[in-house]
């Protein structure tokens, strides 16, 4: 038996005229100037067949080698000509059922009790003793060809960490099984790739070239269909490259099957890989700076990938996408957070002037949120934002610090409006961590919608202080509506007031009227004067550099704040 990925249909793809359809590795490459983007069973899947076709791109183009050949690339329509021969050279090693190398499997895998499992230990959307908002509920019986393909690809991607069976002839096994170690390598990112009008586009703008400063590259690079079949254990090897890391085997897997499909599998672990300062390597994460490791490992600095927060949509982690590595005051060696070395990628093309400045690129952010030890996934992150590329412009970072201070806008302006809610119920003698939780999050569903489409505007501004004004503007009549929505709401006991002693044991008399003069005060200070006539206004707010709070003192018996972050919160 054979099924063939270089000729059968088993990506699935959305067509430039938004119809879905599925695709050979032959007809993605040869159609994907018609193609929007690849579609998976999850975002996830996505980003783990997104690496795959650039490990393929990167290996049969052998390059590109450096920005010029690139721009060979992004001017010639057929730039991937040469994929097809380079499938047809190694299309046994792209058969699923390959008797003696099977695709991204290693064939004779097997427990000391010839165990197979179900395949829901591939299927992510099936939870672990968590079915029940499966459309596969309760179990995965079989799966075809196609189907069990992509989550081959995705469980060397994302598949959870626990305790796992061992295979025969692995040497990590102890009691018949293998403690854990780790998830697969993109579980453990923040992931980011760069989606262009088309797939062909996305493919080129994620196609980095082997000279880029920021990232290693080695001769010897090569990927998981170009190397020797993976035996039960683990050579304890380090990633060469792209090509190594995009198609890094961190299970091992046997599919079991017939002639109608799939109907078991057998997993096990694999190749681990320590993602301790791998910022050299790995370009689709950001990365921050852990102390607790530095400390720990007695060095400096050490990198960490810096997840996505599921509660934390891209547009308000902007700074970790486009702030430069330089501008937190640390030095090329001391930054605090490194933004995605795709990102640093673009900026190279635009600061170079391949790319027009009004080019628009929309980041994608891509993510899991394991629980348990990480032995289930408990969210999937998935997000767009985006943006003009003159946000990445190296030697011009004017357009990037507007927009990072336009999210942190939207923080402070947010952060008043929880206040208010919380003065709110204080002042009627109820708990306030509820509403005041409440309304933030309806602050920011409000305003994100915004933030997009003013972002989007922004490689149309000549003033980027002037459409900075403008968001301010935006802000304050967004979120003072809202606020005026809960002040009318408040209820007849929160007007008739009580007396409050803040945390500095202060006391006075707190009711809604008097919450109300301190929001307002609030939202100036966080925004500035409203009656002012340019960019700024006299309250401050707009002019205040990016790592300042809100100007003006603190009401009495308000409780004390501080500034809030724009990256995405993270623990070491």
């Amino acid at each position: 038996m054979s099924f063939d990925l270089t000729d059968r249909p088993w990506i699935g793809v959305l067509r430039d005229d938004g119809s879905q359809d599925e695709l050979s590795l032959r007809q993605v490459f040869a159609q994907a100037d018609r193609l929007r983007r690849v579609e998976g069973d999850l975002a996830t899947q996505e980003f783990a067949l997104m690496r795959l076709l650039l490990a393929v791109a990167h290996d049969a183009l052998d390059g590109p080698g450096d920005i010029e050949e690139w721009a060979e690339l992004w001017e010639d329509p057929d730039c991937f000509a040469p994929v097809q021969s380079y499938l047809e050279e190694h299309r046994d090693r792209f058969d699923l059922l390959h008797p003696v190398a099977p695709f991204l499997q290693t064939a004779g895998l097997r427990t000391a009790k010839d165990e197979v499992f179900s395949l829901s230990r591939i299927v992510a959307d099936v939870p672990a003793g968590e079915p029940f908002f499966s459309a596969r509920m309760p179990d995965v019986k079989r799966l075809s060809f196609a189907e069990a393909a992509r989550w081959v690809v995705h469980v060397h991607a994302y598949d959870t960490s626990g305790i796992k069976s061992g295979m025969t002839g692995d040497d990590r096994v102890k009691g018949g099984k293998v403690y854990p170690l780790g998830t697969g390598w993109a579980g453990g990112l923040g992931g980011v790739f760069v989606e262009g009008g088309t797939l062909r586009e996305t493919l080129l703008l994620n196609l980095v070239a082997a000279d880029t400063e920021e990232l290693d590259s080695s001769s010897a690079d090569r990927p998981a269909w170009r190397r020797e079949p993976c035996g039960p254990g683990s050579d304890g090897r380090s990633a060469t490259g792209l090509r190594d890391l995009y198609t890094w085997q961190s299970r091992r897997v046997r599919l079991h099957h017939d002639t109608d499909g799939v109907h078991g599998v057998v997993l096990g672990y694999g190749d681990p890989l320590v993602s301790r300062n791998m910022h050299r390597s790995e370009p689709m994460t950001a990365w921050r700076r852990s102390p607790a490791q530095e400390k720990k490992l007695g060095q400096s600095p050490v990198y960490l990938p810096l997840e996505h927060d599921p509660a934390r949509s891209a547009w308000r982690g902007i700074a970790a996408l486009v702030a430069d590595r330089l501008e937190d005051g640390g030095g090329a060696e001391g930054a605090s957070r490194l933004r995605p070395g795709i990102l640093e990628w673009i900026a190279r093309l635009v600061t170079g002037g391949h790319l027009s400045r009004h080019f628009l690129v929309r980041a994608r952010v891509v993510g899991v949120s394991y629980g348990t030890q990480q032995s289930v996934i408990d969210e999937v992150v998935d997000d767009r934002l985006a943006m003009p590329v003159v946000l990445l412009h190296r030697q011009d970072r004017t357009y990037a610090r507007q927009a990072i201070a336009a999210a942190e806008d939207a923080d402070r302006a947010v952060r008043a409006l929880g206040d208010l809610a919380a003065d709110l119920a204080r002042a009627a003698g109820a708990e306030q961590e509820g509403p005041k939780a409440a309304a933030r999050a309806e602050g920011f569903d409000a305003l994100e919608h915004l933030y997009r489409g003013w972002l989007s505007a922004m490689a149309d501004a000549p003033d980027p202080f002037e459409h900075r004004y403008v968001w301010q503007r935006q802000v304050r009549e967004t979120v003072g509506r809202l606020g005026d929505r809960l002040i009318a709401a408040a209820g007849d006991a929160a007007w008739e007031g009580r007396t409050d002693t803040d945390k500095k044991g202060r006391t006075h008399w707190l009711n809604a009227g008097l919450a109300d003069v301190w929001f307002r005060g609030r939202l100036a200070g966080a925004l500035g004067d409203p009656d002012s006539a340019g960019p700024g206004g006299s309250g401050g707010g707009a002019a205040a550099p990016a790592d300042e709070g809100p100007a003006g003192p603190e009401p009495p018996g308000l409780p004390e704040t501080g500034h809030i972050p724009t990256a995405p919160e993270v623990h070491a």
